[in-house]
């Protein structure tokens, strides 16, 4: 009985370390019209071993809607090409 929970108890553990580890990045294409076939297609295609290649989904053309922890948020300049022209 106890090697019933024990065992039922480590798979659950193991399933929510799983899940935890799942890329929860939304993606979208800024300038073009996309269908959810083509993202699941790219998604795909960009995915090795588990891992998700970044570089791989911008070269097809898709961008983060909201960044991974680990990149850092770039500066957005309120008045791009007005510095100095007052």
């Amino acid at each position: 009985m106890w090697t019933r929970v024990a065992l039922l108890v480590a798979l659950s553990s193991i399933g929510f370390v799983g899940c935890s580890a799942h890329d929860n990045r939304e993606w979208l294409k800024v300038d073009k019209s996309y269908t959810k076939a083509e993202f699941q297609r790219d998604y795909k295609d960009c995915t090795k071993k588990g891992d998700l290649d970044d570089g791989c989904m911008r070269q097809r053309g898709w961008v983060p809607v909201n960044p991974s922890r680990t990149e850092t948020p770039q500066p957005v300049d309120p008045l791009p090409g007005r510095r100095g022209k007052y």
